[in-house]
Formats: structure tokens, C-alpha cells, sequence
């Protein structure tokens, strides 16, 4: 019973936004995998292709890619978000990106072949798949205009209004990455606030 109530977990996180039928979760859970992992499991690893969606029910993940041999954060997913890496699940081209969990974490994962059928057999599960990517779009887009239009500071601000948790659980160093500035410059700005 215990399994099947953290798998109601999943869809209460979704059902403000799309409601599923009893019919589309069963067929759903039928293709879901529940894993347990440790700190540093790399979910997705450079170079690969990422075949899965993943919902984070615990855990942190990040995702990145290597500049000049320098790690650079591309985003961070917490609890009862998704992740995976949209353009090389949908390309099916290797990435450049690795997806990484910087905590020991409860992942499910949903092959995005196996979506890809329950999207022409459900249409709340298309319209589920359609939630995720938007929200991944939505969340680069605004990743995007953070970089070319906030200050360092702006972006900080933000980071710690939208996600105030983030600093407790991740080093400085990671943040510093994804701010897209030194630590030097990081710990300047903390200084002020």
C-alpha cells in the first residue's frame, strides 16, 4: 500500500494543472519506475541520450555541461518538479548536458518512448507531457532573460525569492555557476543583503 500511496504522490503534485483519469494513471504507473539513489548518481551522463522523463518525489538534481573544462549549471530541479533533457530526448542526439542528483534522492522515471505511445492511447497523458514541456520552455525563457537582462545581484535576489531553500542545499560554488559569476562576485553580493 505504501508504494501505491508515494505514487499518488506524483499525480497530486500535477493535478492542479492537468487532471488525469483513473484509467490514464493506471496506464501511466504500468511504465513508471520508483528508484531509490545516492548522493552523486548521475542520472544522465555526458555525451549520452537522455531516454527517460524523471520526477524528483525527494532529492535535488543539476543539470550541466563543461566550458573550457569548467563545470557551468544549467538548472537545478527540487522535489515534485521533472527532469530530463528535452532537446536530446527529442532529437535523440547525444547531449552536451549531464544530469546529476546533488542529494540522495527518490526518482521516478518514465521511458520517453513508453510516454510517447501513451500519448496517442490517453489524451490526458499528452496533455500532461504537453504541461511538461511548457513548463521547461517557460523555465528557459526565463533563464534566458535573467542572464541578458537582470544584474549578478537581480539574479540572486530572484534565486533566493523563488527557491530560498536552494542556498541551504547547495555549495556556493554550484550557485555561483548557475548565477553565471565568480564566487568572489557571489559572496560580494551576499555581503550586502
Amino acid at each position: 500500500m505504501l508504494k501505491t500511496e508515494k505514487k499518488v504522490s506524483f499525480f497530486d503534485s500535477v493535478s492542479p494543472f492537468v487532471k488525469v483519469s483513473p484509467q490514464s494513471k493506471s496506464a501511466l504507473l504500468s511504465v513508471m519506475v520508483k528508484e531509490h539513489f545516492p548522493k552523486g548518481h548521475v542520472l544522465v551522463p555526458l555525451g549520452n541520450i537522455c531516454r527517460h522523463v524523471y520526477y524528483i518525489e525527494k532529492g535535488l538534481s543539476r543539470t550541466f555541461y563543461i566550458k573550457d573544462g569548467k563545470e557551468i549549471t544549467e538548472k537545478f530541479c527540487i522535489e515534485n518538479t521533472f527532469t530530463c533533457s528535452m532537446p536530446a530526448s527529442i532529437t535523440n542526439v547525444p547531449d552536451n548536458r549531464q544530469i546529476e542528483l546533488l542529494e540522495a534522492s527518490i526518482i521516478w522515471s518514465m521511458p520517453y518512448t513508453e510516454l510517447e505511445k501513451l500519448y496517442d492511447d490517453y489524451h490526458d497523458i499528452e496533455r500532461l507531457g504537453r504541461f511538461v514541456v511548457t513548463n521547461e520552455l517557460v523555465g528557459m525563457h526565463q533563464r534566458l532573460s535573467d542572464l541578458q537582462f537582470r544584474s549578478a545581484e537581480e539574479r540572486y535576489n530572484n534565486l533566493v525569492q523563488n527557491n530560498p531553500t536552494l542556498l541551504q542545499r547547495v555549495s556556493l560554488g554550484l550557485i555561483s555557476s548557475y548565477l553565471g559569476i565568480t564566487q568572489e562576485t557571489l559572496s560580494r553580493i551576499r555581503s550586502k543583503n
